[in-house]
C-alpha cells in the first residue's frame, strides 16, 4: 500500500490508498458552566415615549397576572396597539420588580419563534444550549419551569397562526427535523408552560386563534382609543400642544385607530411645515383614492418589528390574505360589505337566496398578479354564519343590537376595496353591491318610507360606485332615481338633487334624451332646482320635458313662471293645466277607482289649480271631499293627509 508522508504542522489522519468508508468524530471541549445572569428582560422594542396610557387595558391584563400561571390573549384589529400594550406592561413590571424576568418571543412562524427561544436561552446562559444535538425548546422550558428562578413573564406577539403553535410538528418542518424524536410528539405552545411562577401574554388579531390558546374569560379586547386618547397621540406624535378642530376632526376620520393615527402624523411631520394636518385632512376627503394613498404610505421606524409594516394598509393586507387563502367565502362577505355604508349593513342584503346568483367559485391563487378574477358571487347559504364568525374574530365586522344588521369600521372598507382592486376584483363586488340594493330599495311613496329609512344610507354610499357595464349603470341609475324620490318626499333635497342629477345623466346618455327614463329623472331634477329656488335650471328641465306625465312638467313649469314674475307665461300654462287635471282626474277615476291614491291626488291637484286662478269656492268643496277620503285611505299621520289638513284650514280662514 502506497503511503504519502505530512510534514511539519500537518496533523490528524493520513492514508495514503484507502478503498473503504472513514467515519470521522470531532469532540468539542466539555461545555463549562456559566455564571447565571440577573434578571432581564429581552424586550428589543425602546420604550415608547409617545404611549398613551390606556389605563383600564392595562388594569384588566394587572387583574389576570394575580392569578398564578395565568395565560391572557390580547386581541384586536392589526394596527391596534395589542403589542405597544404588551411593551409598556413590560416596563412597567420591571420597573416595579427587578427580580421579574420578561421575555419576547416573535410568534409570527416557527422559525421566528425558534430564534426567540435560542436568544432566551443564550441571555439565560443556560447549560447545554450550543450542543447541536440539544432540544432547544426543551431546554427553555425546564428553565421556565424552574420556580427557583423567580416570577416571569413570557409575551408571544403575533401570534395569529395556530397551525404551528398548537398541532403536533411533523417531519417536513425543517425547523425540527435537528430535534431529538420526542420533540415532534409536542406542540410548541406547551414549550411555554403553565408555571405558578410565570404570566403568559398572547397577542393576536383573530379571535378563534388565540382561543385555542386561552380561555374565553382570558380573552382582552384590544378596541380603537377613545376619541381624547386618540387625540394625545396624534398631539404627541406631531410634538405639539394644545388642540385644534383639525386635530379632532383628523382622529375622527382615522377612526382612533392608533397606527393610521400615528402613521399621519409622522407624514406630516416629515414635510415640515409646507404640509399641515388642514391639508392631510383635505387630501384624505378628497376621495376614497386619495384617502388609500395616503393609508399606504409607510413612513419611518415606528417602534415595531422589523416583520411588521408601518401602514394600516399594508397591516389589514395580511390578514385579508390568509382569509382568502384558508376562508374564501368569508373574503367574498368582506368584499361584499365593503361597499355598504359602514353602519346597518342589512343581513338580508348579504345573505342572498343561492337560486339568484351563479353558485360556482373559483380560488384565486394566493400568489396571483394577473388580475384574473373567480367567477364566483357571495351567496351565503350554510357557510354565512361561519363567515360572520371569521371576519368578527378578525375584528373586521360587529353584529348591530338588533342581531340582524352588521357594522365595519370606514378604514376597514376603504382598504379592502383597494385591496380587491389590485387583484382585479373591485368591479364584481361593486356591481354586486348595487345588484343587491337595487333589488331591495322600493319607490320613495309613503308606505315604503320604513324600508326606505333603514336603506337610504347605502343608496348615498352607491352615489361613490358608479358600475361600468350598461346593465349595471341601467340599475345604479334606477337607485339613485328611486333614492331621489325618497330624499324628495321625506324634505332632504340636498341628497335628491345629487342622485336625481346622477341618474339624469346616466339615463340620457345609455337611453336617449326621450326615453321615458330619462324624463322622469329629469323631471325629480327639476322638481328639485325648483324647491331649492334655482328657476333657471329648473326651467330649461321642464321646456326640455316631453313625458308622459305632461301635467306634471307644465305644472311645474307654471309655478317657476310664477316665482320668476313672468305672470303672463304662468297664467297661459295655468289654464293648459287645468284642462289637463280635469282629463287626467277623470281618466284616473274610470281606470283607478275613486279612491285609488293616484285619483285623491288628481283631485287635490285639480282643487289647487281652481284655487289658483280664483275659483274659490269649487276649490275648497273639491279639496274637502279629497281630504276626507286621504284621512279614510291614507290615514291622519300621512305626510299628504297633514299638508292638505293645514292648506284647508288656512283657505277655509281666508273665506
Amino acid at each position: 500500500m502506497a503511503s504519502i508522508s505530512f510534514r511539519g504542522n500537518n496533523h490528524g489522519l493520513q492514508v495514503g490508498d484507502n478503498t473503504g468508508s472513514i467515519h470521522a468524530e470531532f469532540h468539542l471541549p466539555p461545555e463549562r458552566p456559566e455564571t447565571p445572569p440577573s434578571p432581564l428582560s429581552t424586550v428589543q422594542f425602546a420604550r415608547n415615549r409617545d404611549f398613551i396610557r390606556r389605563d383600564a387595558l392595562l388594569r384588566q391584563i394587572r387583574e389576570k397576572s394575580s392569578v398564578p400561571g395565568s395565560r391572557i390573549a390580547l386581541v384586536g384589529l392589526g394596527g391596534v396597539g395589542k403589542s405597544q400594550l404588551a411593551i409598556e406592561y413590560s416596563y412597567q413590571v420591571r420597573s416595579e420588580s427587578a427580580a421579574t424576568w420578561v421575555f419576547w418571543v416573535h410568534a409570527s412562524d416557527e422559525v421566528r419563534f425558534e430564534q426567540s427561544f435560542r436568544e432566551i436561552a443564550d441571555q439565560l446562559k443556560i447549560l447545554g444550549r450550543q450542543d447541536p444535538k440539544a432540544n432547544i425548546f426543551r431546554l427553555v422550558e425546564n428553565w421556565l419551569r424552574d420556580e427557583k428562578k423567580g416570577k416571569w413573564i413570557c409575551i408571544l406577539d403575533n401570534a395569529d397562526d395556530d397551525k404551528f403553535l398548537c398541532s403536533l410538528p411533523t417531519a417536513e418542518k425543517g425547523v425540527l427535523t435537528k430535534e431529538p424524536s420526542n420533540a415532534s410528539t409536542k406542540p410548541l405552545l406547551e414549550y411555554v408552560p403553565r408555571s405558578r411562577n410565570g404570566f403568559v401574554i398572547i397577542t393576536s388579531r383573530s379571535r378563534e386563534v388565540a382561543l385555542k390558546m386561552v380561555k374565553h374569560t382570558d380573552l382582552i379586547q384590544v378596541n380603537p382609543m377613545e376619541r381624547s386618547e386618540a387625540l394625545e397621540l396624534l398631539q404627541k406624535t406631531l410634538t405639539q400642544s394644545g388642540e385644534s378642530q383639525e386635530n379632532q376632526q383628523l382622529v375622527e376620520e382615522l377612526e382612533c385607530m392608533p397606527l393610521a393615527i400615528v402613521q399621519a402624523a409622522s407624514y406630516i411631520r416629515e414635510r415640515g411645515n409646507r404640509y399641515l394636518v388642514p391639508q392631510y385632512l383635505r387630501d384624505f376627503r378628497k376621495s376614497d383614492r386619495e384617502a388609500t394613498n395616503l393609508l399606504k404610505k409607510e413612513v419611518g421606524h415606528l417602534d415595531r418589528d422589523w416583520e411588521a409594516k408601518n401602514s394600516i394598509f399594508m397591516t389589514w393586507r395580511i390578514s385579508f390574505d390568509y382569509i382568502r387563502r384558508e376562508k374564501p367565502s368569508a373574503a367574498e362577505l368582506l368584499s361584499l360589505m365593503s361597499f355598504f355604508d359602514r353602519q346597518g349593513i342589512p343581513e338580508d342584503l348579504i345573505r342572498c337566496q343561492p337560486s339568484t346568483i351563479r353558485t360556482a367559485r373559483t380560488e384565486i391563487s394566493n400568489d396571483s398578479s394577473d388580475g384574473e378574477t373567480s367567477d364566483s358571487e357571495y351567496g351565503g347559504g350554510p357557510d354565512f354564519e361561519d363567515d360572520v364568525t371569521t371576519l368578527r374574530n378578525y375584528s373586521f365586522i360587529s353584529i348591530g343590537e338588533s342581531g340582524t344588521s352588521f357594522t365595519m369600521h370606514r378604514l376597514v372598507q376603504l382598504t379592502t376595496r383597494a385591496w380587491l382592486k389590485s387583484y382585479g376584483e373591485i368591479e364584481r363586488w361593486r356591481e354586486r353591491f348595487i345588484r343587491n340594493l337595487s333589488d331591495e330599495f322600493p319607490t320613495g311613496e309613503y308606505e315604503n318610507w320604513g324600508k326606505c329609512r333603514s336603506l337610504f344610507p347605502h343608496v348615498r354610499a352607491a352615489m361613490s360606485q358608479r358600475p361600468k357595464s350598461r346593465e349595471s349603470l341601467l340599475r345604479w341609475a334606477t337607485l339613485l332615481y328611486q333614492g331621489a324620490w325618497y330624499a324628495s318626499e321625506s324634505g332632504n333635497m340636498a341628497d335628491a338633487r345629487d342622485m336625481a342629477s346622477k341618474s339624469h345623466k346616466q339615463r340620457q346618455k345609455l337611453l336617449g334624451v326621450q326615453a321615458e327614463e330619462a324624463l322622469a329623472s329629469a323631471a325629480m331634477l327639476a322638481e328639485t332646482y325648483s324647491r331649492e329656488g334655482r328657476w333657471e335650471e329648473a326651467e330649461q328641465l321642464e321646456l326640455g320635458s316631453d313625458h308622459s306625465d305632461t301635467l306634471t312638467s307644465i305644472a311645474n313649469l307654471a309655478s317657476t313662471y310664477w316665482n320668476q314674475g313672468r305672470w303672463d307665461e304662468a297664467e297661459q300654462l295655468e289654464v293648459q293645466a287645468e284642462q289637463l287635471e280635469v282629463q287626467v282626474l277623470e281618466t284616473r277615476k274610470t281606470k283607478l277607482g275613486g279612491d285609488h291614491p293616484d285619483t285623491l291626488a288628481s283631485m287635490a291637484d285639480l282643487a289647487f289649480t281652481w284655487k289658483s286662478s280664483g275659483h274659490d269656492d269649487p276649490a275648497l268643496d273639491l279639496l274637502r271631499a279629497c281630504l276626507a277620503k286621504q284621512r279614510q285611505i291614507l290615514g291622519l299621520n300621512h305626510p299628504v293627509t297633514v299638508s292638505n289638513s293645514q292648506t284647508l284650514l288656512e283657505w277655509e280662514t281666508e273665506m
